[in-house]
């Protein structure tokens, strides 16, 4: 959501952003409905006025035929206005929810991932003396992921990670939680099952409901029960990663700007029903609907310079990740038809997977500057005491699926076997991955 204020003052820019983002959306047909929208709360504070004037003059006593069908006629016209306020509030809602944010001024603009823009590259993809597996061949091998069980118990693109690939996956996301309290980071495992306005205040409804057709979020169809026994009607959803929790933990608050900013982190399982995926990666677990994550999340006062130094803060924390992992990897920024709505400036990283001969996400950084705070009602109040929306800011310190690909591939060895990323050993517990002796 944006300021009323800003969209009437940047109605053509917000137009463009729009077209760049592949938005369907009309701001004239908005303009117009802001402008009957006003008109007819002027008509209905009118109105109320007059009933209150003839409320007054009746207090007290008997009010007259007359007074009484004025009283009448007035009630009328308030519904009848508000009947028509409730129609055009409706289509209100429904444009508001699709303006975009104007994307920074350096974002590449284009209308799909084709555009995107490789800013810089880390380190080499991995060269062998042998032929190398792919890692469906090394888990098959080594023992590591079994895909058929997973399939029979949990269905389409359901695995069982194994031996030592548990401590492999465990081993990441504590290297990662590790890093980010070092870094200053407070650390949480949030809640995975939340409340509606959660994910629709983070952005990950289309509109402003939630829509299963296109919305990649798992509903939860069983109902809970309130404390006192009664039936809870409310929707309830699983999470596709902690930054919507995150970012509701503070939603309703004011908070100070000397406590600004903000930077948490959280690990936490991650769901996702991949419904726009259909037909991709279908095998393996480059792309599941379950897996575990470590995520970042600022809060910062309403300032575009500040927000991209934490933006910067946040990947260099990712690229540091990657680097000690050993990986090969390339920072990209993603252009205006890859971004959503919401997100003013976007960067992913890449690790360089052999079996696919190219890049694999591994990470986001997102930039949202006030979107997310206006839905979530998150306010920061300054020094002079006004209260203003905060920045809120995200970034993927590590996501295991795809991560655990890039080492399996990269890491293996003439023999078969894995060699276990320093930074990693403590967990794992050995220097190599070998098949466990039955």
């Amino acid at each position: 959501m944006l300021d009323l204020k800003f969209i009437l003052k940047n109605s053509k820019e917000i137009q463009q952003a729009a077209k760049n983002k592949n938005i369907d959306l009309d701001v004239k047909e908005l303009l117009e409905i802001i402008r009957q929208r006003k008109k007819i709360t002027q008509k209905l504070n009118e109105l109320q006025a007059q009933r209150n004037k003839l409320a007054k003059k009746a207090k007290g006593k008997k009010p007259s035929q007359e007074q009484m069908r004025q009283g009448r006629e007035l009630k009328a016209q308030i519904t009848g206005q508000q009947k028509v306020f409730s129609k055009k509030d409706q289509k209100f809602q429904e444009l508001m929810v699709k303006v975009p944010v104007i994307p920074s001024v350096d974002t590449p603009i284009g209308k799909d991932e084709s555009s995107n823009k490789e800013i810089s590259r880390f380190g080499q993809p991995a060269k062998f003396s042998f032929k190398p597996k792919d890692y469906l061949q090394l888990a098959k091998d080594l023992d590591l992921i079994d895909f058929q069980r997973g399939v029979k118990v949990a269905g389409y693109r359901g695995y069982f990670m194994k031996n030592q690939a548990v401590m492999l996956q465990i081993g990441l996301m504590m290297f990662a939680l590790k890093k980010l309290i070092q870094k200053g980071f407070t650390p949480f495992i949030p809640p995975t099952l939340v409340r509606e306005f959660v994910l629709f205040g983070s952005g990950y409804f289309a509109a402003k409901n939630y829509n299963p057709a296109t919305d990649e979020v798992y509903q939860i169809a069983n109902q809970d029960k309130k404390a006192d026994g009664r039936e809870e009607k409310e929707k309830k959803f699983l999470i596709g990663t902690a930054e919507p929790s995150l970012l509701a933990y503070y939603s309703g608050e004011v908070l100070e700007q000397k406590d600004l900013p903000l930077k948490i982190c959280g690990f936490s399982q991650c769901y996702r029903s991949e419904i726009g995926s259909y037909g991709k990666d279908t095998r393996g677990i480059y792309r599941v609907h379950e897996f575990m994550k470590v995520e970042q999340v600022c809060l910062c006062p309403a300032d575009i310079e500040k927000s991209n130094q934490l933006m910067d803060e946040m990947l260099e924390i990712s690229r540091e990740i990657h680097q000690e992992l050993g990986l090969a990897f390339r920072q990209i920024q993603i252009c205006t038809g890859d971004m959503s709505p919401g997100k003013y400036k976007m960067f992913d990283l890449e690790a360089w997977i052999p079996s696919r001969k190219s890049w694999g996400e591994t990470g986001s950084a997102s930039n949202f500057l006030d979107w997310q705070a206006r839905r979530l009602n998150v306010r920061y109040k300054n020094k002079k005491g006004d209260k203003k929306f905060v920045y809120m800011l995200n970034n993927t310190a590590l996501a295991s699926p795809r991560t655990i690909i890039a080492i399996l591939e990269n890491n293996q060895r003439s023999d078969g076997s894995i060699m276990v990323p320093e930074v990693l050993r403590e967990y794992v517990g050995s220097e190599t991955i070998q098949r466990v002796k039955a």
